[in-house]
């Protein structure tokens, strides 16, 4: 029998000492991706991992110590951020509906940019800067009139809830002139995600770099940083390949190095996240029972969709599964398809569907690999009280914890119980008063 193992440690030991469900993440096989993605890039690319795919704070500080900033959306992405190491000036602050709250701390807090959704949302960034003496550095985030051809989903060249669309910045002369408590530094532009050619990714970033020409002459700016945002993509499924990294990295660089002979004060933001973290990781789960309904065989295991939902495959038109494996044994011979469920009472709690596995037991293991990112951020934790599941960081040989299941009592412990005077007696179904 030969097992599973993650840096030289078998996976039931690891099971064992860490309980399931688990996920498990390669912090080595982070650190390559980081290092060979970075090693190509032309050196005026910076890069800010975005947390969106895994914000635990220690893979944000694992990446920080590589050498990335981080790009967040949201005060609790901030605060992880800073909790992991990353400077203020390494952290640049997305998204389409930002508190005041945030705000607030953004400009106090000196970010390296605000990436600026709106004109009303400039106008807030200026006033706030006005009543703190300063001038904040902001990004233009633009919807740009191009889309963007093999992303799984475009975030461009449509109506969209995210920038100010390409017509109405470049109208905005006035712009700079009235607001003029920001330094609109540049524009971001994020045009899709889960690009898997690195010749649509080139040709997005030469057009990005032709509308930051446009902003610049359109706004009189000078630019010193374009966010040229993330989306690469990877291979999940069969018929799917990563980009070719060589093309991509050469395609980059030669447009950066002629959108910085226009503009010799430029750096480059690029927003890896999903590319660099998603090979690392693999949900773990231990099998809990298996079943035979109308000729189909289930192996019902004990992590379904509460820490796993991005398998269910949500806003996809068709449905294929995560890598899957069978864990406990990696040779045993496959015995025909199954699906792979969790504990939730929904029928939608299927984590692989029609997916080919050996005769499996119960207290064995399956796992569903390519799950670094959108993992338990992007699951429905608590549906059913289950909770989200524990975390595990493998790096140079050692296995670290980095995130406690969750308890039955840590469910309850956010929550109030109201102390009703007039409760009726225990079990007393429909009592009423007289």
């Amino acid at each position: 029998m030969s097992e599973y193992e993650v840096q030289g440690v078998g996976i039931s030991k690891i099971a064992e000492e860490f309980g399931t469900p688990l996920y498990v993440y390669d912090g080595d096989e982070i650190e390559r991706t980081y290092h060979a993605l970075r090693a190509g890039l032309d050196k005026h690319v910076q890069m800010f991992y975005s947390l969106k795919p895994n914000p635990n704070v220690s893979i944000v500080s694992l990446l920080r110590r590589l050498g990335a900033g981080a790009e967040v959306c949201s005060l609790g992405e901030f605060k992880t951020a800073l909790a992991a190491g990353v400077h203020p000036s390494r952290i640049l602050f997305t998204g389409p509906g930002k508190s005041r709250e945030e705000l607030e701390l953004l400009v106090a807090g000196d970010v390296r940019a605000i990436i600026c959704e709106s004109f009303t949302e400039l106008g807030r960034i200026d006033a706030l800067s006005r009543a703190a003496g300063k001038r904040t550095r902001v990004l233009m985030r633009v919807n740009p009139s191009f889309g963007v051809q093999g992303g799984r989903l475009t975030m461009a060249g449509r109506p969209r809830q995210f920038g100010v669309d390409e017509e109405q910045l470049l109208d905005a002369a006035d712009l700079v002139r009235r607001h003029p408590n920001t330094e609109i530094i540049g524009i971001q532009v994020y045009t899709g995600t889960r690009i898997l050619d690195a010749d649509v990714v080139v040709a997005n970033t030469g057009r990005i770099f032709d509308l930051a020409d446009k902003a610049a002459d359109a706004l009189g700016i000078t630019v010193t940083m374009v966010d040229i945002g993330g989306g690469i993509g990877l291979g999940y499924f069969p018929g799917e390949t990563d980009p070719d990294e060589d093309v991509m990295v050469k395609g980059i660089n030669e447009a950066v190095t002629a959108f910085r002979s226009r503009h010799p004060d430029a750096a480059v933001a690029m927003e890896p996240g999903r590319y660099l973290v998603a090979r690392s990781g693999t949900f773990v789960t231990r099998v809990r029972d298996i079943k035979f309904s109308r000729g189909e065989r289930f192996v019902i295991t004990d992590g379904g969709t509460n820490a796993a939902m991005a398998a269910v495959g949500l806003g996809t038109a068709v449905k294929r599964n995560f890598p899957t494996q069978f864990l406990s044994d990696i040779d045993r011979p496959l015995a025909g398809p199954c699906h792979v469920t969790g504990p939730l009472l929904t029928p939608t709690d299927v984590i692989a569907r029609n997916v080919t596995l050996p005769e499996v037991q119960p207290g064995e293991l399956i796992g569903v690999h390519m799950y670094g990112a959108y993992g338990p951020t992007a699951s429905i934790a608590y549906m059913n009280g289950q909770g989200f599941p524990a975390e595990v960081l493998a790096y140079k040989g050692r296995h670290h914890l980095i995130r406690k299941r969750d308890t039955a009592e840590d469910l309850l412990s956010r929550q109030i119980r109201v102390d009703f005077q007039d409760d009726a007696e225990p079990g007393a179904l429909g009592a009423r008063s007289s």
